[in-house]
């Protein structure tokens, strides 16, 4: 049987994972809250398993009950769709279509926590691929839930390639690297932290690493944003606001010492490799997380007009007729205070 990468805490359990763990909260105010990250446990995840060690979440009146491994951005909004769980968080594009084809679905995001898109077909030099139009005729694998599959047809008619110009191999999260490793498919889909350290821990050097960054060919993304269903944050608004607050102050913490956030991973993962997860997460925070406009403008400042440029790329790269304004995806009443919003000093 499968090991589910399942974390359960109750009650005073959480006090007592970390010395410096917060005062516990009277347990009759909690939350109930079961969450899916996106991904396997990976540096970019270990911020939220930071934030359950040390108590941040319980302060804010949260009982995280799971936090579960993902498989894939396309696969998270379909189980809090379907009632597995109340949040998580994903790359919001994935959602997008999700919203475009069903407007009835109940998802929405009111966070969004990578500002810079991780999306990217990634392949080795040896494989001749340095542009988009060299990808013709050739095997991508990926998961069928993977954000970056799912977006390739935005990125098909960015580039002026026909979506149907690649053959794609279906693979589990756990493979994909292996099968360009093994040459078994030419390029792979993913997120940037996830598809080139792995390669790099399979033995490939950073040198010989290929990546068509979807940012840099016309797709300009939003990427991992918290989602949730709007019923749900009705009835939770301030819980809601402060899980917000608790990812900043991790991600926060996170910049700051990444070492400390990554030994939270390990404790959690023992077969973490932690020099491979520092490098992932220092990659996610400086990449995607940290960008130029949240350490000018904190986190939570979302362009409206960029989230809408998103939703017109992914209806028209889809072929979908109904229009749809970004706030159906998007809502920014759950942010907490600018104080909490700040992007917090990088190490010294």
């Amino acid at each position: 049987m499968r090991r589910r990468d399942t974390f359960k805490l109750l009650g005073a359990g959480l006090a007592a994972a970390s010395p410096l763990a917060a005062p516990a909260v009277h347990a009759q105010a909690l939350v109930d809250v079961r969450f899916s990250l996106d991904w396997a446990l990976q540096g970019p995840q270990a911020p939220y398993i930071w934030a359950m060690e040390r108590g941040y979440f319980r302060e804010e009146g949260l009982n995280i009950v799971a936090l579960d491994r993902g498989f894939g951005s396309g696969d998270v909004p379909v189980k809090i769709l379907g009632g597995s769980y109340d949040v998580g968080i994903a790359d919001i594009n994935p959602t997008i279509r999700i919203k475009l084809e069903r407007p009835e679905a109940d998802i929405f995001s009111p966070f969004v926590v990578h500002d810079g898109t991780a999306l990217a077909i990634m392949t080795l030099l040896r494989e001749n691929i340095r542009r988009p139009a060299d990808l013709v005729g050739k095997t991508i694998a990926a998961p069928e839930t993977d954000a970056g599959r799912q977006m390739w047809p935005a990125f098909a008619r960015a580039t002026g390639l026909d979506p149907n110009s690649v053959t794609w191999l279906t693979v589990t999260p756990q493979l994909r690297e292996t099968m360009l490793m093994q040459r078994r498919a030419n390029a792979i889909a993913g997120f940037i932290t996830s598809g080139i350290l792995s390669l790099e821990a399979l033995g490939a050097r950073r040198e010989e690493i290929v990546a068509l960054r979807y940012g840099e060919h016309g797709v300009d993304l939003y990427s991992t944003s918290l989602l949730t269903s709007r019923a749900w944050a009705n009835r939770h608004p301030q819980v809601v606001t402060g899980l917000i607050r608790a990812i900043v102050r991790a991600h926060n913490d996170a910049r700051r010492d990444t070492p400390a956030v990554i030994a939270a991973l390990r404790r959690r993962e023992p077969l973490t490799n932690e020099a491979i997860e520092i490098q992932r997460l220092q990659l996610s925070l400086s990449e995607l997380t940290f960008t130029p406009h949240v350490l000018a403008n904190g986190f939570g400042r979302v362009d409206m007009a960029r989230m809408q440029r998103a939703i017109d790329l992914t209806r028209a790269a889809f072929g979908i007729a109904r229009e749809m304004q970004a706030s159906e995806v998007y809502d920014p009443r759950f942010l907490p205070p600018a104080e909490a919003l700040r992007a917090g000093p990088a190490a010294a």
